[in-house]
């Protein structure tokens, strides 16, 4: 498998009264062609703002973004119109994010009337096309979002995304708004679509189960920051990070009766504003020493495949570093 992504220090700040947020700090990853790439983290963590500078809906404050072969990091505007045409996004909320007083064949069409991906005689047949493709009926071509279910609109925005035949898709909690039967069907479309087309997914959510049904790798976001990286099937059997483990001990049991021990998160959430030379999480990690305080921790490869962002992950891993409480 070739690469297709490439993110080196990926930095977006944004200016407040107190000083500069930094939403997204420090960020290296690299996608491979036809791989998906799930982020997980809580609200505020900056995965949507990562998502959203990597496809120039937001400038990076710093960083270099490497796209097929090309720094794409600083596009002039030919370049950027070329890359709407191999990045695109499925938003998360499947009514906001399209245009109410469009039907659902002009919201599709769009994309290849402004771009003259084909002729007016083919854009329906194109539409129809693509209606067929991600489920829709071919009746709802007249109609409008607002007379069709959330299931139905998130169709519509995944038509969208594929209209210009793009390499790459961010996928911004593409499910989170929908019934959970809806999202099986939205994520097993996706996954087809996948096969089919050969598409490169970084898929954003907090449901863990979710990401880990429809990831190759995942990213465990906090703070800006990536504290861990892995393959989902290494991640769910072995985490170095503290977070991580209070993350995925905090996952419902099918089984009431199974005993689990959660990891309670206590303490002050840093500031994300001017967070200085420390560890984001070390106001809230039982295994905290005075080093976390005064110095950033770097991500390392702690096992093949497995980054991970921890001053100390060895000793908590082998049990040798014992909780502060």
């Amino acid at each position: 498998m070739s690469t297709l992504l490439e993110v080196k220090g990926l930095k977006k700040y944004f200016s407040t009264p107190k000083g500069m947020l930094h939403a997204v700090d420090d960020i290296n990853f690299t996608l491979e062609q036809g791989k998906t790439l799930g982020i997980v983290g809580e609200s505020g963590c900056g995965k949507s703002t990562m998502g959203r500078v990597i496809l120039h809906l937001l400038s990076p404050t710093d960083g270099q973004i490497v796209f097929d072969g090309k720094d794409v990091s600083k596009p002039d505007r030919q370049m950027l119109k070329d890359l709407r045409k191999e990045m695109q996004m499925i938003f998360q909320d499947p009514y906001s994010s399209i245009n109410p007083r469009m039907t659902v064949s002009e919201i599709i069409g769009e994309p290849m009337r402004i771009f003259k991906t084909c002729s007016n005689a083919d854009l329906d047949r194109e539409v129809v096309k693509l209606m067929d493709t991600v489920g829709l009926a071919t009746r709802l071509y007249n109609t409008y979002p607002h007379e069709l279910d959330g299931g139905r609109r998130q169709r519509i925005g995944i038509a969208r995304a594929l209209a210009l035949n793009p390499k790459f898709i961010v996928c911004d909690e593409p499910v989170s708004a929908l019934d959970v039967s809806i999202q099986a069907q939205i994520l097993n479309l996706m996954q087809d679509l996948q096969a089919e087309r050969k598409l490169t997914y970084i898929f954003i959510t907090h449901d863990l189960s979710v990401v880990k049904h429809i990831s190759d790798d995942i990213g465990v976001m906090y703070l800006g920051q990536m504290v861990e990286k892995c393959s989902s099937k290494e991640l769910f059997q072995r985490q170095l990070h503290p977070y991580t483990k209070a993350l995925l001990s905090a996952i419902p049991r099918p089984k009431p009766h199974q005993k689990t021990q959660r990891i309670l998160l206590r303490g002050e959430i840093s500031s994300p504003i001017d967070p200085g030379d420390r560890c984001r999480f070390c106001t809230r990690c039982i295994y905290a020493q005075e080093k976390c305080f005064k110095e950033s921790p770097k991500m390392e490869e702690a096992l093949p495949g497995h980054f991970v962002t921890c001053h100390y992950h060895r000793q908590i891993a082998d049990g040798t570093l014992t909780s502060q409480d």
